[in-house]
This record gives structure tokens, C-alpha cells and sequence, in this order.
């Protein structure tokens, strides 16, 4: 029997989410025959020989500098032996239903070239990105200039992020996140993999792009994962907002020249006007201290396990409780040594309530608590 699947994650100085990232894996594979290729990219901390210790049929592959995530991602997509190959972010948890549907999809949609699943963030909220639409010059002026979040819902103005598209249903998309991409192996191979003129971000949907260029189809799966959601690149606001931009304007360059005489000056003025206001609005956030809201290292605990005493003990938590009340807010910790991961990530699901719930998990093989950042 041949390779089924190749699973590829680029890691850069996530150690801990890494390893639970690695762990979710394992579990989901169970019964696969797969491969998994971690590529590091310089971190610089004990990341490899952390993960190689605790998962040593892993192959590693470490650069001797950050390469940047395309590059890095191309190096294991060129030996991926697997029938399919998932593009995985170290920051994600998945589970058996990722794996299972996304290649039963595959096999009996002959034109699915990609597919992603529905991601929610560490407390179970929905993530747009999930399923987003090509940035043509008309829908990134309406996302650059806000057109898409006063309309929503709107076929005409909300085309960057598909929202009017239930999230529920299988849908037949445009662009896919990099931080979750099943795509079919001979497909990104022979597409070269990913455009390495992209250093990070923009890559995905560079990549989507052209693979629908070439024939095949883009599908969006409501599987359920979850993506932690920058806490792999521990985004700087100009940084981020700089190399992001910078992203989009290379993708224009490449895929739509015709528009750079009347549409490249607007797209750029729109892009330096969004860019001084995302960072204006985050250094707001950084200066000024937020009001009237309970700060989340003060909610009350609730633990989830088959032995949460044991666990409040190893955690430093001296008050719980075993169930989640009914309002309130609360930190919520789940035991990864009692719930396996699909479990887990279907527990975050049906109890998420936004602002309410600050989930966390126990991993119960270091006695670490594994949390979104805390504000």
C-alpha cells in the first residue's frame, strides 16, 4: 500500500503549540498510512529536539536560517510521498473528521484540486478566512475601504470573505488558508508549490489562485479544527501590517497587470490609508488601559477531566469548579489526557460563547496550561 498521506508543517518558535499541534496528528492519522515533515526555520529555541525526543518518526528537516514560509514549505512539498499532502500551521489542533471527510471528498470530487475546513480560533469563534473569495480589484476595494464589513451580507460588497455562504455546508470557493490546505500531491508539485517571491502571507492565496487556474476546484469543508491564529508569528502590528500589505501588492503585480495604470495607485492608497489605521488602532490598544471589563486572569476557573483535582494541583489552580455554569465568565481548562483531541475540539465547539469562555488546555504530558494570549 502506498503513502496516503504527507502532512507538512512550517515551525517557527512554538514549541509547546507545535508539540500539541504534532499530537492532534498522530491522533487523527490513526489508521493512515502517512508521513509527517516538520521544516524549523531557524528558531533558534529547543523546538526540534523537544518534538524529535517526544515524536522521533517525524522527519525534520532544520534550516540554518528563516527561509520564510513559502520556501520553507516548498522544501517538504518536493519529497512529500503521500497521495495527498495537508499544509498545516503548528498553531492548529485537528481531528479524525478533518482527514477523513477532506480525502472522501477528494476521491469522489475527481476536480477538487484543494480543500480547507472550518476553522475557529482557541475559543471555538468562527474564523472568516475560512473561506474567502479571490482579491479581483473590485473586492479588495470594498475590503480596503470597509465597503465589506457595512455590508456583510452582501453578494455584491462582502465577496472578500464569502460571509452570505453558510459555514455549515460544503461550499465551492475561491482561496484557502495556508494554515490548513489538503491539496492533492501531484497537483502542488506540479505547480511548484508555493510562489517563494512571497516571504509570509500572501502565499495562500497565490497558491488557490493558481490552482484553480490550472482546471481544478477549491472547497471549503465545515469539518471542525482550530487555528490559534497568529500565535505562530507572533505578529508586531507594523510588521504584520507592512509584510501583509506588501503581500497583496505582489499578487497584483503578478495576476493582474492590466489594472496597474488606473487600479495599482487607488489599491495602494487604499492599502497605506488601512495600514495607518490598523496600526494606529493597535497601538491604541497597547497605550490605553481597557475599561470596565473583569480581566481574564480573574474569572473563575472550570476544569474538565476525569481527575481535575490531580490537574489543579499540576496547573497552580487552587479554586474550581467541574462544570460550566450557565452565564458568567470563566476560564475553562480541558484535559488533554482525558479528552483526545477530536473530542476536545468538538467540546470548544458547543460551548463556545464569545467574550464568555476563555478556553484553555492541560497538556497532561508536561503539566502546562496551553492558552490564547491573555489580555
Amino acid at each position: 500500500m502506498g503513502t496516503e498521506l504527507t502532512v507538512v508543517i512550517v515551525n517557527y518558535r512554538v514549541k509547546y503549540l507545535l508539540e500539541q499541534t504534532l499530537r492532534s496528528v498522530e491522533q487523527a492519522m490513526q489508521g493512515m498510512t502517512g508521513e509527517v515533515i516538520v521544516v524549523d526555520n531557524l528558531s533558534g529555541d529547543d523546538s526540534i529536539a523537544f518534538s524529535r525526543e517526544r515524536h522521533p518518526q517525524v522527519t525534520y528537516i532544520e534550516n540554518q536560517e528563516n527561509v520564510g514560509f513559502a520556501r520553507a514549505n516548498n522544501q517538504a512539498i518536493m519529497q512529500a510521498r503521500g497521495e495527498y499532502t495537508l499544509i498545516l500551521n503548528p498553531d492548529t489542533i485537528i481531528t479524525r473528521q478533518c482527514l477523513q471527510e477532506g480525502i472522501a471528498w477528494m476521491k469522489s470530487h475527481p476536480k477538487c484540486g484543494a480543500i480547507g475546513a472550518r476553522m475557529t480560533d482557541a475559543n471555538g469563534v468562527f474564523l472568516p478566512e475560512s473561506k474567502r473569495s479571490f482579491p479581483t480589484p473590485w473586492v479588495s476595494f470594498c475590503k480596503i475601504f470597509g465597503l465589506s464589513k457595512l455590508f456583510p451580507r452582501s453578494r455584491w460588497f462582502a465577496k472578500y470573505h464569502l460571509r452570505y455562504l453558510s459555514d455549515s455546508e460544503p461550499q465551492c470557493i475561491d482561496i484557502l488558508s495556508g494554515a490548513y490546505m489538503l491539496c492533492r500531491t501531484n497537483v502542488l508539485q506540479e505547480l511548484g508549490g508555493f510562489d517563494e517571491d512571497f516571504f509570509m502571507y500572501g502565499e495562500d492565496i497565490d497558491l488557490s489562485y493558481r490552482i484553480v487556474k490550472a482546471g481544478y476546484e477549491n472547497w471549503f469543508l465545515p469539518t471542525p479544527m482550530i487555528h490559534y491564529k497568529g500565535e505562530s508569528t507572533h505578529k508586531d502590528s507594523m510588521r504584520y501590517v507592512r509584510i501583509f500589505y506588501d503581500a497583496m501588492l505582489i499578487f497584483y503585480r503578478k495576476h493582474f497587470p492590466r489594472f496597474n495604470i488606473i487600479f495599482y495607485p487607488i489599491v495602494k492608497l487604499g492599502v497605506m490609508v488601512r495600514a495607518g489605521l490598523s496600526m494606529a488602532k493597535r497601538l491604541v490598544k497597547r497605550v490605553l488601559p481597557k475599561r470596565g471589563k473583569t480581566p481574564i486572569e480573574s474569572w473563575p476557573w472550570v476544569i474538565i477531566s476525569d481527575h481535575p483535582d490531580e490537574v489543579a494541583r499540576r496547573a497552580g489552580i487552587k479554586e474550581f469548579t467541574g462544570s460550566l455554569p450557565q452565564s458568567g465568565h470563566h476560564n475553562v481548562l480541558i484535559d488533554d489526557g482525558s479528552y483526545d483531541y477530536t473530542r476536545l475540539v468538538d467540546y470548544i465547539g458547543a460551548h463556545s460563547d464569545e467574550g464568555r469562555i476563555a478556553f484553555h488546555i492541560f497538556a497532561d504530558r508536561h503539566g502546562i496550561v496551553i492558552s490564547p494570549k491573555m489580555t
